[in-house]
């Protein structure tokens, strides 16, 4: 497995009362990325910096597996697919069409917005690859979580239930009483009862990314992320281990800590198609802790 360090750009210092500011318009004023036919040269391209926030990416959920790495440690991993399933002109609304053509792309299934900072914006129609995270740095991932349908107290909370052998008849996982005497006469808001349960926004934080595959645009993140298999979820620079803890070790100082450990940089603005081409197609982020099948001296 090929293993290197892919970012290596210098990072000028920024004022430590610098202000950032979000902002999800002003397309006009977007810098075409690298490689693009209409890209400037290197020199005059936006550098990444601590205040920067980068576009996020659609993907589906295929599953989970599990890696080995050079350390010979298994580390189970969910495998994101980048990728915005396209949808039937006929299913699609008139006005969401006059987007897709003004933007010269097919209709698709699912469109979201993520802010970004002004030094971030990219051209529209732009084509991202799962190459716009570096392995070895963290993520978020957002998505729908498993609905469960209408469950108890019990599986809904953890409850602990009522008596299982004496005093109780055919009320084993009740969840009791409910509600208080005549004052104040009603349950208070909030109240964990039975009710649906699942099927909600879930936000998965501070995932480690652990392989890219530009060729398939697969992106291997450690650990698990909600929702079933194949289903929509979105991925951005995880907001504590990489945007705050970033503009939080600039303003201290401490410029090595800026990005995780054998990360130098990131794809700025954003990682394109055409980036992908130049670079391995697999890209795996190396273990930098103890071997843990090392003895202890």
């Amino acid at each position: 497995m090929l293993q290197l360090r892919l970012w290596a750009l210098p990072r000028p210092p920024l004022p430590a009362c610098s202000i950032r500011q979000l902002h999800t318009t002003g397309i006009a004023k977007a810098t075409p990325v690298a490689g693009s036919s209409t890209a400037k040269p290197a020199a005059a391209l936006p550098k990444w910096t601590p205040n920067s926030v980068r576009t996020g990416l659609i993907a589906r959920k295929r599953g989970m597996a599990v890696l080995w790495n050079d350390q010979g440690v298994r580390v189970p991993v969910t495998v994101l697919q980048v990728a915005a399933s396209d949808r039937p002109a006929k299913t699609t609304t008139r006005q969401m069409l006059g987007h897709f053509k003004k933007a010269n792309v097919p209709p698709k299934r699912i469109v979201k917005e993520f802010p970004v900072t002004p030094d971030a914006h990219i051209p529209v129609g732009t084509t991202l690859s799962a190459i716009h995270f570096v392995p070895g740095q963290f993520v978020d991932v957002v998505a729908n979580s498993i609905g469960k349908g209408f469950q108890g107290g019990m599986k809904r909370w953890g409850f602990h239930g009522l008596a299982a052998s004496h005093g109780v008849s055919v009320s084993h996982r009740s969840s009791g009483s409910a509600g208080n005497c005549q004052d104040p006469g009603r349950i208070w808001p909030g109240k964990k009862m039975a009710g649906h349960m699942g099927n909600k926004r879930i936000t998965t934080q501070n995932l480690a990314v652990v392989r890219v595959d530009s060729a398939l645009d697969l992106i291997f993140v450690k650990g698990n992320v909600p929702g079933v298999d194949d289903a929509q979820v979105l991925i951005r620079d995880a907001k504590k281990k990489m945007t705050a803890l970033s503009a939080h070790n600039q303003a201290k100082g401490l410029y090595e800590k800026v990005l995780p450990q054998g990360v130098d940089d990131l794809p700025f603005p954003a990682g394109t198609a055409e980036l992908a081409k130049a670079l391995p197609p697999v890209i795996e982020a190396p273990a930098y802790r103890r071997s843990p099948f090392t003895p202890l001296e």
